[in-house]
């Protein structure tokens, strides 16, 4: 019996999730959670084989509970689960070690071959992501480029990102237009867009 952990923040997706899986003969679901934070000590508690951990949780990021839990526990495998198809996404992911990575509009039958391949100690990334992922760029934007971009995504005009970032207004105006140019955006809009699909603003 694969035992797994279900951390996923949405209601009624984690309960269809459990109910599928506790369909599968061999898959039981021994934890579910809706919060990253919970996940490393809850793992601690039921000693799950799996933990299929949604990307974007409260509390803390699925990646970044993803990279704690095999630090606390490395015999327990992850699978992520996400709707975002980015290939930024999925490179942060493979850099912290995952041993999965599905799209949550994935099949069901496909959700229980990742488990058990996974549970084997195999990788299981969609074939889809994993295409995307290696053939994405990296980032031309700097460091302090997409701090500013990132910022302007969460709707700061530049005076506020100014303050945040301790720099000057106009300061923030030029990284905007270098970062509009670098992009080859048609505006600051533009710009987010571009970036975000491409995994750059994580």
């Amino acid at each position: 019996m694969i035992r797994i952990l279900l951390a996923e923040d949405m209601n009624m997706v984690r309960g269809a999730l459990v109910a599928l899986l506790n369909l599968e003969q061999d898959i039981e679901v021994v934890c579910e959670l809706e919060r990253g934070d919970e996940i490393v000590d809850a793992a601690l508690s039921h000693r799950p084989d799996v933990a299929i951990i949604d990307i974007d949780l409260p509390g803390m990021d699925g990646l970044s509970a993803a990279a704690e839990l095999r630090d606390r526990m490395p015999e327990c495998r992850t699978l992520m689960l996400t709707n975002l198809g980015r290939p930024g996404t999925l490179r942060r992911a493979l850099a912290a070690n995952v041993s999965g990575y599905l799209l949550k509009d994935a099949p069901p039958d496909e959700l229980a071959t990742a488990i058990r391949r996974v549970a084997a100690g195999q990788r299981s990334i969609d074939p889809k992501l994993a295409l995307a992922a290696w053939g994405g760029t990296e980032s031309p934007l700097t460091t302090r480029e997409t701090e500013v971009l990132r910022l302007a995504a969460e709707g700061a005009e530049a005076t506020e990102i100014a303050s945040r970032l301790h720099l000057s207004a106009g300061t923030v105006r030029n990284y905007l237009t270098t970062i509009v140019t670098k992009l080859s955006a048609r505006n600051r809009v533009d710009a987010i867009r571009i970036a975000r699909e491409s995994g750059w603003l994580l």
